[in-house]
This record gives C-alpha cells, sequence and structure tokens, in this order.
C-alpha cells in the first residue's frame, strides 16, 4: 500500500488514494496500528480520498484510535494538498466530508477552507460549547504556558456533561502580545496535539461571540504553527467561515501492513 504523509500546522494524517476503494475501512485495529507513534507510521489521524459524484473528490476521516471521526479541519486542508499532488485538481477544490461539502483554495502554499456555518452557541461562565463540523468546549485560561492540557483535558472530555455526544474536543486558549494561542485535547486522539482545525475554529467564533476580540480574522497561534481563522456574523449565525494555513506533504512511502 502507497501512502504519503501530510502535516498542518503539525497536525499529522497518513493519506491514502482510496478511489479504487481497495482500503479495508472497516478494519479499526489496523487503522490504529497504522496511526501507531511507535508501532505504526505514527499520526493523528487516516484520512481516505475516494471518488464522489458532483464533487472532485469525497474525505474519509478516523481519528488515532481507528474509528471513524467527525470533521477535521486540518485534514481537510490536507487532503486539499494531496489532492492536488495527486493532480486531481489545481488550485481550487469542492469536496465532500461527514458534515457535508466544503470548498477549498491552494495560494502560496496556504489552503483556505471553507467550514461548516455555526448557528447555534452555548455559554456558560467559565466556557463556550460549539460545533463546527466536530463538538468543541472552549475555555480561556490565563497561564497557557503551565496548564496540563492532557490531564484536565481528559477529565472534561470524559464528564458528564458530554456523555451523551461521545465526548467533545477541548480547547484552552490564552491571549499574546499579537493574537491569541490556543492548545487542544483532541478526542480520538485521547492527548494534547500540535493544532486542531475545527478547534481553532471554534475559538476564533468564541473569542467574538464572547467579546474578547472585535476582529472577525483572527490569528491563533498552536503548538505546531500558526492558522488563521475568518467568518461573517449576522445576529448570532456565523457563515462564510474559511480555516487557512499551511499543509505540507513530509513523505511518502509504502507499508505491507495490508498484506495476509
Amino acid at each position: 500500500m502507497i501512502f504519503y504523509k501530510y502535516q498542518g500546522a503539525g497536525n499529522d494524517f497518513i493519506m491514502i488514494d482510496n478511489r479504487q476503494e481497495k482500503f479495508p475501512k472497516n478494519d479499526n485495529t489496523l487503522i490504529a496500528q497504522l496511526c501507531h507513534r511507535r508501532f505504526g507510521i505514527g499520526a493523528d489521524g487516516l484520512i481516505l480520498l475516494e471518488n464522489a459524484a458532483g464533487y472532485d473528490f469525497k474525505m474519509i476521516y478516523y481519528n488515532a484510535d481507528g474509528r471513524e471521526g467527525t470533521m477535521c479541519g486540518n485534514g481537510g486542508r490536507c487532503v486539499v494538498a494531496f489532492a492536488k499532488e495527486l493532480g486531481i485538481i489545481a488550485d481550487k477544490a469542492t469536496f465532500v466530508a461527514v458534515d457535508g461539502s466544503h470548498y477549498a483554495t491552494i495560494e502560496d502554499g496556504l489552503v483556505r477552507l471553507q467550514m461548516a456555518d455555526v448557528t447555534a452557541i452555548e455559554m456558560y461562565d467559565d466556557y463556550v460549547f460549539l460545533n463546527t463540523g466536530s463538538p468543541h468546549h472552549v475555555e480561556w485560561v490565563d497561564d497557557l504556558e503551565r496548564i496540563d492540557v492532557k490531564k484536565i483535558g481528559a477529565k472534561l472530555r470524559y464528564s458528564d456533561r458530554y456523555k451523551a455526544i461521545g465526548g467533545s474536543n477541548i480547547n484552552f486558549v490564552g491571549a499574546d502580545k499579537d493574537g491569541f494561542t490556543i492548545r487542544t485535547y483532541e478526542r480520538g486522539v485521547e492527548d494534547e496535539t500540535y493544532a486542531c482545525g475545527t478547534g481553532a475554529t471554534a475559538a476564533a467564533i468564541a473569542l467574538y461571540h464572547t467579546g474578547r476580540t472585535l476582529h472577525r480574522d483572527i490569528l491563533l497561534h498552536a503548538v505546531g504553527g500558526d492558522l488563521q481563522v475568518s467568518f461573517e456574523c449576522t445576529g448570532k449565525v456565523y457563515t462564510n467561515v474559511f480555516l487557512k494555513g499551511e499543509a505540507k506533504k513530509v513523505f511518502k512511502g509504502e507499508t505491507n501492513e495490508l498484506v495476509s
């Protein structure tokens, strides 16, 4: 099996061209094995690129635990770059994912991806909850560098408040001199990741919605790199939401893991 490795702001993914539908999509154990950082290729997730009528391609995303996941923003940006590598697209793409259709452009190495509209935001005393293709808990913290993201994130992710939806991704956001910094605990990875695209999108909208910024084009510094989120807002509805950042091929390889 030929595979590619891509990363967007340090969020890394195994990419597989599955247009001939040869990959065993129901083998969750195999997918988890491929994503394992000690016994496999190593990645935050695995993405299949497939054919889809009326679109340039279809994106299917699996978390590192081997289970099919909800939308992944950085994964979406990386699969667009992958589609260009394969010659499927030039600098524009329309594709379908688990949360619906997406439009993206590539310019100067940056992939700009349209995310889902956000129509509902839940406000609480110390956090905000919203869905940007994946569920996200966004919490403001004063000392972001010192927070134990894995420990506190896991506690919140598995708390009673999120049991009904299978757990939430947890984002911690703080201010810095030229924007905002974000750290994210991702469900499915069950650890802090270097970046999270839907998390950065959720954080940017939450920052605007709570009045922490008046800007609708927001820079967020993740552990693995910068992400930029822009949107329009009418009342409490957020539309034309775009996530932008680098998406780079790390390497191309092959594995005999699928050979029986």
